[in-house]
This record gives C-alpha cells, sequence and structure tokens, in this order.
C-alpha cells in the first residue's frame, strides 16, 4: 500500500493552498452553486458535464436543464437499478463511488496516509480518548471521491446512531498529490464524524471536507457546514434514535472529497481487490463480517 515519492509538481500545486483564503474560497462556492439563475446554474452545470464526461443517463433525471441549481445537479440521485447492493447480512457494501486512497489495518492507532505518512485516530476523532480506543489496532478505508463522482454517501451495513461530531480545521484539497504532500491531511482538515452500533460492532464514517467543499450534511441533522464553528462538537443518540439500513443514504458532500471507515480490530476483512486506485462503486462488496 505505497504511493509515489512526493513530486515538485505536488508541492507546487498543494503548497500554493497554504496561503489562500481556503474557507473565503469554499464559501464563495457554496454561494455559487447555489444560484437559481438559469442562465448561471445552467452554463455551470454543461460545463461540468462536459469537462467530466459526466453520465447523466444514471441519474433519476436526466436532463441537467431541470435542476434548479448547480449544487441540486451535483447531489443528484440515481436509478436503484445502477448501483445494486451487495447482498447477504456478513457483505460490507461501499458508502461512495470513488477510488481507494488506502485500506488496511490501523497501527498502534495511526492510520496509514501514504508513504511516509501516517495521522492517528485519536487526533481525526477530535481528541476523544474512548472513540480512538474503539478503533485501535482495527481496520480501515480511505475513499476519494473526485468531483465527477456521486457524491451521496450510503450506509455500509445496518446500523444505530451513537454518536456525531464536528471537527472544524482546514480545507486543502484531498486528491492524491495532497495526500503525498499535507501531513496529517485528514486530521488536519474539517469533518464530521458518525459513529454507529452495527453487527460488525462500533463502525466510524468520516466525512472529510476539503477546498470547494461548501457543505457537509447528514440525514438526520441535515447541514452541519456551514455555518463553520472554532469549536468541535458532539452529539449523543439514543437507542434506535437513528436506525439506518444497509445502502440508505446517511448524507452528501458538495464538490469532491474524501469518507474514512474504521472498524474495531478482528471485526471485517476487506476484499483481496480493495487496493490503492482500485476504482469502486456504492454497494459494490468491499468487506466481509468475520
Amino acid at each position: 500500500m505505497q504511493e509515489g515519492n512526493t513530486s515538485f509538481s505536488d508541492w507546487l500545486k498543494i503548497g500554493l493552498q497554504y496561503p489562500l483564503p481556503q474557507h473565503a474560497i469554499t464559501r464563495a462556492v457554496h454561494w455559487l452553486a447555489r444560484v437559481e439563475n438559469p442562465a448561471v446554474k445552467n452554463w455551470l452545470i454543461r460545463r461540468f458535464i462536459r469537462h467530466f464526461d459526466v453520465d447523466m443517463s444514471e441519474a433519476v433525471q436526466p436532463d441537467s436543464y431541470t435542476y434548479p441549481c448547480f449544487n441540486a445537479f451535483f447531489t443528484r440521485a440515481l436509478r436503484d437499478d445502477v448501483r445494486p447492493i451487495a447482498s447477504g447480512t456478513k457483505a460490507l457494501a461501499c458508502p461512495v463511488d470513488g477510488c481507494v486512497s488506502q485500506a488496511g489495518e490501523i497501527n498502534q492507532g495511526h492510520i496509514f496516509q501514504a508513504k511516509g505518512r501516517n495521522f492517528s485516530v485519536l487526533e481525526l476523532l477530535a481528541g476523544s480518548t474512548a472513540l480512538a480506543n474503539t478503533f485501535a489496532s482495527g481496520e480501515f478505508a480511505t475513499l476519494y471521491l473526485s468531483p465527477r463522482n456521486y457524491h451521496r454517501i450510503h450506509m455500509p451495513l445496518d446500523g444505530s446512531l451513537r454518536h456525531m461530531l464536528y471537527v472544524p480545521g482546514r480545507l486543502f484539497s484531498v486528491n492524491p498529490p495532497a495526500t503525498r504532500t499535507v501531513p496529517n491531511l485528514f486530521a488536519r482538515n474539517e469533518r464530521v464524524a458518525a459513529i454507529f452500533d452495527t453487527a460488525a460492532g462500533p463502525m466510524g464514517v468520516v466525512m472529510v471536507g476539503a477546498l470547494n467543499v461548501g457543505s457537509i450534511e447528514t440525514l438526520w441533522a441535515g447541514e452541519i457546514t456551514p455555518p463553520r464553528r472554532n469549536q468541535a462538537r458532539t452529539w449523543k443518540y439514543q437507542d434506535s434514535e437513528v436506525t439506518l439500513k444497509k445502502g440508505a443514504e446517511l448524507g452528501r458532500f458538495n464538490m469532491g472529497s474524501t469518507v474514512i471507515l474504521l472498524f474495531s480490530r478482528r471485526r471485517i476483512r476487506w476484499t483481496a481487490d480493495l487496493e490503492p486506485s482500485a476504482i469502486v462503486r456504492m454497494g459494490q462488496a468491499i468487506g466481509s463480517l468475520i
């Protein structure tokens, strides 16, 4: 599970983001993505479809002109038949369309980011020792969503929500050059983490923000960000207060970003093909319960 060495090109692309007003840029994108003027939103949507070669035949609404704003198009629903959910009680369904950044074991509380770089589960989960210990020596999978991907996030397993965390932070890009370049990238960017009880024990779904990600929202709480806060925040949930089936939508992004899955030790096993750069689709089997 190794990435290539960091290149001068990587440093140039990502180094320029350090002085940028990342949150101001992202607020502007958030506003632009919700403009309902037909000339503006149709121009944005047409350009995006052409540039990223988006397959609109998979969408519930394939006519791009019917979306009231760019964000509605970007977070469009897909037809049920194009993303079948992995069957069987032990099958672990992929939560998103995207590609694998990394997957494997959590080593002494640290997650492999890229060659020469790791970050801690404790930092990722806002310093919560109890939650971090839950996943110590467990399993993780980091899944990157590019702008062209479907941007709704779904449940890998049936689960009942126990905790939700909001953690403020920077908004660096989360593309491959950034993972090779920015130390502690995923524990440094703004993020929302949802912790569920499942048949595989505790499961963490961490939704990591990025430059131009103007919104992270969940099914049960709506839009978590914006507004942006300066302090971490925690929500706790009672039994059956929020219960979701495998394959059910749990949240969504605006623009591209990353989802990190966390499981406890010896509870799940990833499939052999879940390797860096592998393309994944929401619903496909990416692992199984042990």
